[in-house]
């Protein structure tokens, strides 16, 4: 395998890594039958929020990763509170909310254009980073990336295998029922809607302290949308999650390598292959409406007052 499809190779966990961390925080939540489509407001807040912690006291990625998650999270409150306290629309609170993350992480990212941090150095874990192939691939990455992964795997336990799991897929389906059963639906949903937001902001941290170690308005281009229909694109299932992240950031990560791979294409197309592929693949996706119906959480979406 040459090097250069290596590089990709190993680019496009990296270039996964926000996405897997969103995806799964709204998976969470709309496995509760709330859609929240503030994504890319949570995470630009959190990416704001996380680099201008590194930024001042000169922190370390993993506490400017809790700033983030924190600040996300704060996001998602206001969501929360208005959707399902006040019982608002969900998408035009959530719409709402990625314009006033927007909005104010440009306000407050006005200090910080020209600064730059030292960023994260990859891991070399000994003697699997030597296997070929594979070891460039897969364990030289920074230890973000592996944190990701192991928030899958926590997810994926979670909704397969525990009791928890059970009760955020009853309250997506029939809220009524969870209710009458005498579980506190709104407080599910609070705890769901807020799990999404922590998320959110530390998909958004990685990218203003590792992936892209400076800040850059609207640097997060996206993916916070990408997020939200990798939840569609896998069906609520963890593991479609994942390699849908993994397949969208292959996509992201190409248009770097396209030139030195002798692609002759316009880089402007390049630069719009991702939100192509993920047109097509909801459309795609949508066409096959029996999967979607055996998936779709029932209450997705609607007001729930007890």
């Amino acid at each position: 395998m040459s090097i250069e499809v290596t590089a990709i190779l190993a680019g496009t966990i990296a270039a996964a890594t926000p996405l897997i961390f969103a995806g799964l925080g709204e998976l969470v939540a709309e496995k509760t039958g709330v859609i929240n489509l503030g994504v890319e407001g949570m995470m630009l807040v959190g990416a704001i929020a996380g680099f201008a912690f590194a930024s001042h006291y000169e922190a370390s990625v993993f506490s400017s990763l809790l700033v983030g998650g924190a600040a996300g999270m704060a996001m998602s409150l206001i969501f929360a509170f208005f959707t399902l306290s006040m019982s608002t629309n969900q998408s035009a609170c959530g719409l709402a909310l990625t314009i006033f993350g927007m909005g104010i992480s440009a306000f407050i990212g006005q200090n910080y254009v020209s600064t730059a941090l030292p960023g994260l150095h990859n891991l070399n874990i000994p003697v699997l980073s030597d296997i070929p192939i594979l070891g460039p691939i897969l364990f030289q990455q920074n230890y973000v990336v592996y944190l990701s992964i192991l928030a899958f795997l926590v997810v994926w336990w979670v909704l397969a295998k525990t009791r928890l799991g059970l009760l955020l897929k009853a309250v997506g389906e029939s809220p009524e029922s969870a209710h009458a059963m005498g579980y506190n639906v709104l407080a599910i949903r609070y705890g769901a809607v807020l799990f999404g937001g922590l998320m959110a902001g530390i998909g958004g941290a990685f990218l203003s302290t590792v992936y892209t170690p400076m800040w850059i308005e609207n640097m997060v281009a996206g993916r916070g949308w990408i997020a939200i229909a990798l939840v569609v694109f896998a069906t609520w299932k963890p593991t479609r999650l994942m390699l849908g992240a993994y397949l969208f950031g292959g996509v992201t990560i190409l248009q770097f390598h396209a030139q030195a791979l002798g692609l002759n294409v316009p880089n402007e197309f390049l630069s719009a292959l991702p939100y192509v592929a993920t047109i097509v693949v909801l459309v795609i996706i949508s066409r096959d409406r029996k999967l979607l119906k055996m998936n779709l959480p029932a209450s997705l979406g609607k007001t729930f007052n007890p």
